[in-house]
């Protein structure tokens, strides 16, 4: 369960040096949702972390707002009391590696690890919370400039997975859209049709089955199946899983893998050419030596396909792992995430 916390527990917790740079400031917000409303007894209302700018209290101006999705089983409090996000934004901010700029930071972590960032009939609708009720509350409560070009989105691991879906359904409300490390593009070698997770998921009887379950990518799978394909009649994980066993021998529920299917950006892309190409950017990257295995190949089967459809992307494997070179002094976020939202933002306001 805790391989991704731990992974992101190994990252020094302060990243960016001695240097004192002036420091913004992080409002906590609590949104109690319509759209989280939900019948599995998750928390409808959600923390926020916004993230001010070091001038924001001494000028009228209006910024630009970038939103950044969370990995499995993360959130913002760890974000900015584990590995102090905001001193990194600190440091981008005065080295001009972009303006300044408000970052907007929701906790969408569930009781399973993760909401996937999708629309789902018993766990909530996370993709519209995202897109509409949250976007409708920063911008009603902050001085933001309140259009899709000065709107980006963002996010690690099933946050960048979330940030392309996201993206793809809302071309209208973000602009560009930046995507580190996004796991489950596809499903493929950890998450393929013989992988372990599966059976080790059909077998859990109990909620604590699943908490003592040391085997992440099941806790993955049981969070996939409450977005992707949930059943109310099927207690206590309320999911239908495509791939089951009867002893050792795989049995495909082609019903529940179609669903799958249409929450897969990979699967998604040809649903969604048009919105693609309404984008203003698109970047994703990851290391070549992802502890999970099927990003490096999803990402470029994501890559290929839309260069085969002529969408205009960039796409980067860079020698690192799932997230050694994210927030790092020469990492991704300070090097390449924050300096591409500087470059296709707008960052003043148009009449």
């Amino acid at each position: 369960m805790k391989k991704f916390l731990t992974i992101l527990i190994l990252i020094p917790a302060l990243c960016f040096g001695q240097v004192q740079y002036p420091a913004g400031k992080v409002n906590i917000e609590r949104i109690t949702s319509q759209y989280l409303q939900n019948k599995v007894g998750e928390n409808p209302t959600r923390r926020v972390s916004v993230y001010l700018p070091p001038d924001y209290d001494t000028t009228t101006a209006k910024y630009p707002v970038i939103y950044y999705l969370d990995g499995f089983d993360w959130n913002d409090s760890l974000d900015f009391n584990m590995i102090y996000l905001n001193k990194l934004f600190d440091k981008a901010i005065s080295t001009g590696k972009i303006r300044p700029v408000i970052i907007v930071v929701p906790n969408e972590c569930t009781s399973v690890g993760g909401s996937f960032y999708t629309n789902s009939p018993i766990t909530g609708m996370w993709s519209d919370f995202t897109a509409k009720e949250l976007v409708t509350y920063i911008d009603k409560n902050y001085r933001t400039i309140s259009n899709k070009e000065s709107r980006g989105l963002c996010g690690v691991s099933m946050g960048g997975y979330g940030a392309i879906k996201i993206g793809m359904m809302y071309p209208d409300v973000f602009s560009t859209v930046y995507a580190l490390s996004p796991a489950i593009l596809d499903l493929a070698n950890e998450f393929g049709s013989t992988a372990d997770c599966y059976k080790k998921a059909s077998q859990l009887k109990t909620l604590n089955d699943l908490k003592n379950e040391p085997l992440f990518e099941t806790h993955v799978v049981v969070a996939l199946g409450r977005a992707f394909s949930p059943n109310l009649d099927k207690p206590p994980f309320y999911t239908e899983l495509p791939f089951n066993y009867s002893g050792d021998k795989l049995i495909i529920n082609k019903e529940i893998l179609d669903l799958w299917n249409k929450n897969l950006p990979i699967q998604m892309i040809d649903r969604n050419i048009d919105n693609l190409r309404k984008l203003k950017a698109l970047k994703l990257d990851w290391g070549r030596n992802d502890e999970f295995s099927h990003i490096p190949i999803t990402c470029k089967i994501f890559s290929q396909k839309l260069e085969k459809l002529g969408i205009n992307h960039y796409a980067e494997e860079y020698i690192g792992a799932h997230t050694n070179k994210i927030v790092t002094d020469d990492g991704r976020f300070l090097n390449e995430v924050l300096p591409f939202f500087d470059t296709y933002l707008i960052f003043e306001m148009t009449n």
